[in-house]
Formats: C-alpha cells, sequence, structure tokens
C-alpha cells in the first residue's frame, strides 16, 4: 500500500523544492517565510513539515541535490562516451547549459545562501563540486592537450561562470529563444576552451 502512494509523495515533494528555490532566488531565505512556500504549493505551512525539518533542510537538499545530479549527470556523459573526446566534451556542455538555463534559482540560491547551510552540507557540496571539475578537467584535457592541467582546471572554472551566469542576462524576453540560446552558450564555451591552446609562436606559460 505504501509503494502506491510513493510517486505522489514525491511530486508534491519536488513542487515544494521547487517554489522554495523560486523564493529563495527572488526574496532571499530569510525574506521568505514556511507558510509562504506552502501558499505556493497549495498546502498549509505546517503541513510542510511533513517532507521537511525546515527551511534550512529545504535549502540543503536544493544545494546539495543539484551538485549531486550534476555529478551523476557528467558520470553518464562520460560512461555513454562518443565517437571522440570531443563528442563527450559537447554532451558535457549541453547538459550544464541545461542545468544553466532550466535552474536559474537554483544558481541565485547557491551564490547567496551557501553559507548559511550547516558545515557537513556545505563540505559535501564543496566536495561534490570539486569532483564535477575533474571530471571536465580530464576531458578538456583530452581535446586540447597542449595546456596544463592548472590551466585545463582555470579554464573549466572560466566556462562554468560563463555558462552559470544566465540568472544575470536580463529578462527572458529580452533574450534569444530557449534553443538558441544554448547554441550560443555552447558556441561560447567552446571558444573559451580553445582559447586555453597556446597562440603559434607563444611562449608556454
Amino acid at each position: 500500500m505504501s509503494n502506491a502512494h510513493a510517486p505522489a509523495a514525491t511530486s508534491r515533494r519536488e513542487q515544494i523544492l521547487k517554489e522554495a528555490a523560486r523564493l529563495f532566488a527572488e526574496r532571499g531565505f530569510h525574506g521568505v517565510g514556511v507558510d509562504e512556500i506552502g501558499a505556493a504549493v497549495g498546502i498549509s505551512g505546517p503541513g510542510l513539515y511533513r517532507h521537511f525539518a525546515g527551511k534550512d533542510a529545504m535549502l540543503a537538499e536544493l544545494l546539495v541535490g543539484i551538485s549531486e545530479r550534476l555529478l551523476e549527470g557528467g558520470r553518464m556523459r562520460i560512461a555513454e562516451g562518443g565517437d571522440s573526446p570531443e563528442a563527450v566534451l559537447d554532451a558535457l556542455i549541453d547538459g550544464h547549459i541545461d542545468f544553466a538555463l532550466d535552474d536559474r534559482p537554483l544558481i541565485t540560491v547557491h551564490d547567496r545562501e551557501l553559507d548559511r547551510l550547516r558545515e557537513a552540507d556545505r563540505k559535501r557540496v564543496r566536495q561534490l563540486q570539486r569532483q564535477y571539475v575533474e571530471l571536465w578537467v580530464e576531458v578538456v584535457r583530452q581535446v586540447h592537450p597542449g595546456p596544463s592541467e592548472s590551466q585545463a582546471r582555470a579554464a573549466v572554472h572560466a566556462v562554468f561562470g560563463l555558462l552559470n551566469s544566465t540568472p544575470h542576462l536580463g529578462r527572458p524576453g529580452s533574450l534569444p529563444g530557449r534553443t538558441e540560446m544554448a547554441e550560443l552558450l555552447h558556441r561560447l564555451a567552446l571558444g573559451a576552451f580553445g582559447a586555453v591552446e597556446p597562440a603559434e609562436g607563444a611562449r608556454p606559460v
């Protein structure tokens, strides 16, 4: 009997997290009450406590959860492979672009609220992020073997900064459509990685 109710419970939990992310991004963690999150999903504030211990638990699940999903997605794309390292890098870029375009509130919440997590949760997020970066570094060095490992890592962080700038690009109506925007971000990311190759005749750093 309990299994029959699992999908609905999961759906409601995800709905709560989505609305919490939106409200935290709009008004800040301390600017949003449990009652407001509950109202956004059509349940009473106290009713949220059947799903989460409180706002702190929601924030932790949002930030730890997205870090876990990015790492899992990156590993999956690498495991699936492709015809070349270039194809794998394309897949990694596309996956991160999906996140950057579809989960903009989470980017804002991460930037503003990461320090509000408990130390253990914050360390977990940082650990997951480091692992995610290293996945990219390995692939980038296969595509661009000339630069040093530290240069490749710096390039990965820079590309994340580029892709994660989506919450700051203006109102959605002022931007290209989603497909066009995704293609533009992909070209920009590839161009940034291509720039790590030293110019012909330049001395190595």
